[in-house]
């Protein structure tokens, strides 16, 4: 038996459940797909913010409804009770409301952290990035939300993830429901969270859960059902504006007439094709006030299924006009609407994507391996390389003396490296660089003073 100080070490694993390391292709990967979305969002004139991803514990609570068990506590430091931050729309609240700002179009891309049941298969993480854009401020009703659904459109055009769809609804519109279907306002928020499981389970799950966890009458149960069913677009707006109960409802009539208003915009940005008024559309956190969205993937499962069948959600938001109110100490709103790219899921559907197809992802971004073919030529690599890095060139060498220069070929081909810059004796004697097309193997000498502006001119886009 082994005594106390000899005792083996736990085998190593990552931090926790629902966590995981990324190695460099995964990286790589990550990399590219997050420019694009910051390409995006800069296009639209957003300005990049940063926050603590620790808040208050104060700060996180009561705004995420029955969401805010998947809140990471963290034990008292210090006299001050902190949590990890569970999304970035709350610190953007917050950051508005302790620095008095009342205007500002944003994007924050960073990592939040929920303590949920992790289904890494469908990318769900307990730590993971998200990708916000929000454009705070008071404007003409639905031209910034308008734009929010534009770019939701244009990043998964960008992405060429496949066929999407992007449900819309107001939560005005939901309660309108609700009130007509005589259910108190109390319940509004707790019949939010049914609805909006009605894109996992069917409406009988639903309504057994309403009915029996949350007390509703059957009767009650089956006019909410009569609704939340309904999707389509211009024309379900016009149907719900004549509809004899919804249209004396005061919060039904404002939403339905603020939707008809963003499909108009919609359809000048000639997006509407991609739209869909769902009455399910229900969002399960407690900070919307208005136009709810989510964009999901479509999967033609196989040829023989007409509708096609969704993968998940992959971005979603909406408007939040309270939530600025609630940390400024005269109660002053901002109103706002925003919109978060779920980056983790996209991320999950490109990994698998590329390894049905064996692509591979270069890991480095280096344009030049400086080689030698012979020996003792270690000083001629490191001057030469000095020159290349310090004219901003992406160089890299092999790290030993005498490196054979099949090697360091072989290097190149491995790593994806498009060109090797070759000196040897003769070359030195002559002020020239052999440079060498790494893909079609052909070669050039080049006068060394003119080797860093045939490198730019060889790799340019």
């Amino acid at each position: 038996r082994l005594g106390p100080r000899e005792r083996r070490p736990r085998p190593l694993s990552v931090p926790g459940q629902g966590t995981r390391d990324h190695p460099p292709a995964h990286t790589a990967l990550r990399d590219r797909l997050l420019a694009a979305v910051v390409a995006c969002f800069k296009r639209h004139g957003a300005a990049a913010i940063d926050t603590p991803v620790l808040e208050l514990r104060e700060t996180l609570m009561g705004k995420y409804g029955e969401e805010a068990k998947l809140i990471y506590e963290l034990q008292d430091q210090g006299g001050e009770l902190l949590a990890l931050r569970y999304d970035l729309t709350v610190p953007f609240a917050r950051y508005l409301a302790m620095n008095k700002i009342t205007n500002m179009k944003r994007y924050h891309i960073a990592k939040v952290y929920r303590r949920d049941n992790p289904a890494t298969t469908r990318g769900r993480y307990r730590e993971f990035y998200q990708c916000d854009f929000d454009i705070a401020g008071q404007f003409d009703p639905m031209i910034p939300d308008a734009e929010c659904l534009k770019i939701v459109h244009e990043i998964l055009s960008d992405l060429q993830l496949g066929d999407f769809l992007i449900k819309v609804n107001d939560r005005r519109i939901l309660n309108g429901i609700f009130a007509v279907c005589g259910i108190p306002e109390s319940k509004f928020i707790t019949m939010c969270c049914s609805v909006d499981k009605l894109d996992k389970v069917p409406w009988e799950e639903v309504r057994s859960e309403m009915v029996g966890e949350k007390g509703l009458s059957p009767e009650a149960a089956d006019h909410i059902g009569e609704y939340v069913q309904l999707h389509g677009g211009l024309e379900l707006i016009e149907q719900l504006l004549q509809d004899p109960k919804l249209s004396q409802n005061k919060l039904a009539k404002e939403g339905l007439g603020d939707m008809k208003l963003l499909f108009e915009y919609l359809t000048l940005f000639g997006i509407t094709g991609k739209i869909s008024f769902d009455l399910s559309l229900a969002r399960g956190l407690d900070y919307y006030t208005g136009v709810i969205f989510e964009a999901v993937l479509l999967q033609q499962e196989n040829d023989h299924v007409e509708e096609p069948v969704s993968v998940g959600s992959v971005a979603g938001g909406g408007r939040y006009d309270g939530l600025v109110g609630m940390f400024d100490p005269k109660g002053r709103k901002v109103p706002c609407v925003g919109i978060s790219i779920g980056i983790e899921r996209i991320f999950s559907i490109l990994e698998q994507r590329m390894k049905a197809s064996g692509e591979k992802v270069r890991t480095t971004e280096t344009q030049v391996l400086v080689a030698t073919p012979h020996k003792h030529l270690l000083a001629a690599r490191l001057k030469l390389i000095s020159e290349l890095w310090g004219a901003g060139i992406k160089a890299e060498m092999l790290y030993k003396k005498d490196p054979k220069l099949l090697k360091q070929l072989q290097y190149c081909e491995d790593m994806g490296i498009p060109l090797a810059a070759i000196v040897g004796d003769q070359e030195l004697t002559d002020g020239v660089v052999k440079l060498r097309d790494v893909a079609t193997r052909k070669e050039v000498d080049i006068p060394r003073e003119k080797l860093v502006d045939e490198i730019r001119r060889r790799l340019e886009p």
